[in-house]
């Protein structure tokens, strides 16, 4: 889904991964925005210090979540005059180990640009002080500014907060939580990916192509970078 210019402004939701950047993606996807995510394929270029790839990348979409956009929001700032930011984040703690039991020991180009090492397994206390390092300087370069605001998902920051601060209209349905990791799975959540894994593959296949006659995404490519993460995965076999 390309960039919707009915909206205002570009929305770039500048917390750090592992805190609640799914939910937000899909909170803006509601709303009507177009939305990137993650692209591990920035990595590389990034590490080689070419910004520009990524900075292009964003010209597509009404919103951005995730890295390497939340690394990059003084350039997003300067490149996109009036676009309104959401700092997302989570206690200390809770972030360190949730990133910890996702990224376990996996090397990974795009974290070795953000943390300077792309291991986080025995580097935890570099990827924490990166982390804390970012909210301080996200707070300290938007200090005072009317177009920036922080959520706390954990605290139960919701629609009401966001679409005030958008100028959108509240939806009628509850606010969403996404992609919890599998140990914060309710038995709800479970029961939920059991019977998800009974659906044929054939029938999953079927879906795809009912969406895309829709003109409408698979929900895998909601956030639009499926194909470049799928691909970026297969060359470093992760």
């Amino acid at each position: 889904m390309a960039r919707n210019k009915s909206h205002k402004a570009r929305v770039f939701c500048i917390g750090w991964h592992k805190t609640g950047t799914t939910t937000m993606g899909v909170a803006l996807l509601q709303l009507g925005y177009s939305v990137l995510g993650c692209r591990l394929d920035m990595g590389l270029p990034l590490l080689q210090g070419d910004k520009e790839l990524a900075l292009e990348e964003a010209e597509k979409f009404d919103a951005l979540q995730d890295v390497p956009w939340a690394a990059l929001y003084r350039e997003l700032d300067q490149r996109y005059p009036g676009s309104q930011f959401i700092l997302t984040y989570r206690e200390d703690k809770a972030w360190l180990n949730s990133a910890a039991k996702h990224f376990k020991g996996l090397d990974v180009d795009l974290h070795e640009w953000l943390y300077g090492n792309g291991v986080l397994l025995g580097n935890e206390q570099l990827y924490l002080e990166r982390y804390q390092q970012h909210n301080k300087e996200v707070r300290a370069y938007f200090a005072g500014r009317d177009d920036f605001l922080e959520m706390d998902l954990a605290a139960g920051d919701g629609w009401d907060k966001l679409c005030t601060f958008l100028g959108e209209p509240v939806p009628k349905k509850a606010f969403p939580h996404t992609n919890k990791g599998q140990h914060n799975y309710t038995w709800k959540d479970k029961l939920k990916r059991k019977l998800i894994a009974l659906v044929p593959n054939a029938l999953r296949r079927k879906r795809v192509e009912v969406l895309e006659r829709m003109d409408m995404h698979d929900g895998r490519n909601r956030f639009n970078n499926h194909e470049q993460n799928k691909k970026w995965r297969e060359q470093n076999s992760i």
